[in-house]
């Protein structure tokens, strides 16, 4: 049966509510309260900007009207300052929801309709809220997807710089297994200072990588057609993944600190195979210390 069937049999739960429908640049507020004769219900719509200030008075003017649950439709980070607006307040619930849970049939959707639509949803008690990490895990969460992006942009400068070396037929990669270790690092820094003798760079090597067959390989792979331009290219490369070593480093720091009140949750994390630090502390930045308190099987967490 439809969520639109279900309401209209369903007994009203929340006296008055408000429903919410967010856009970049405005959100139209439906509020549901009790209608003039008994047993009926009437519907007014607003509208309201977005600017955080407005968004704090529409937040007051709604609980000047009485209404005690809101609730909106996740948007993305057009939803977020709507959401701390309405938590300055005191309200008795703010949900955030899946837009997949309260679809609007095909040909009947508006602006109006659909803040209408929420708010009818919420006074019967149809809708689940979904997590919302408080403001101080948020920030940890933040600071994992800055981290993440971060070192996705380092890797990416890494191939590029693979790249340039292969177009010359110089083939470190094909020896070792990272070409920004210390060893593969210096031997590229020699090639841009004007080296071309590979056994004079395959010295350079450290390691395990110092054995007869490694040093006389890495003697072949660093010999090739390699020119002022493409020192040039790999001096440019080699600085850009300098920037990002110390970009990935800075919120590690961060993280680590900003997840300490979570670190008994973290050191479970790390008993599985597999996870280290890293992980556990982005894992409980996505899914919070508490995930059985929000998804009631794997299977939702999973999804």
């Amino acid at each position: 049966m439809l969520l639109q069937e279900v309401a209209a049999y369903m007994k009203v739960l929340h006296e008055r509510v408000a429903g919410i429908d967010v856009h970049k640049d405005m959100i139209k507020v439906a509020i549901r309260s009790p209608g003039v004769k008994p047993w009926t219900r009437k519907t007014g719509i607003f509208t309201f900007r977005t600017f955080y200030g407005v968004l704090r008075e529409m937040a007051r003017d709604l609980r000047r009207r009485g209404v005690t649950h809101v609730v909106m439709e996740a948007s993305g980070v057009y939803t977020e300052p709507v959401y701390y607006a309405l938590c300055e307040e005191d309200f008795t619930e703010v949900l955030v929801i899946n837009p997949a849970h309260a679809k609007a049939l095909k040909g009947h959707k508006t602006n109006a309709r659909d803040c209408a639509r929420l708010a009818e949803y919420l006074e019967c008690g149809l809708l689940q809220g979904s997590y919302i990490p408080p403001p101080e895990l948020r920030e940890v969460r933040d600071l994992a997807g800055y981290r993440v992006k971060t070192v996705q942009a380092r890797t990416s400068e890494i191939q590029r710089l693979g790249k340039a070396l292969e177009s010359v037929g110089i083939k470190p990669g094909s020896v070792a297994s990272d070409i920004t270790g210390k060893g593969p690092t210096a031997m590229i820094e020699a090639l841009i200072d004007g080296e071309r003798r590979g056994a004079v760079m395959a010295d350079l090597a450290m390691g395990r990588a110092r054995t007869a067959a490694k040093l006389a390989d890495l003697s072949m792979a660093l010999e090739g057609r390699f020119t002022d331009h493409h020192a040039l290219m790999c001096r440019l490369h080699l600085d850009r993944i300098k920037v990002r070593d110390a970009a990935v480093d800075d919120p590690d720091k961060r993280i680590k600190a900003k997840a300490a009140p979570w670190q008994p949750e973290i050191d479970l994390l790390k008993t599985i195979p597999g996870f280290g630090d890293t992980a556990a502390r982005a894992w409980i930045a996505g899914i919070g210390p508490a995930p059985h308190q929000w998804y009631a099987t794997s299977a939702m967490l999973a999804s």
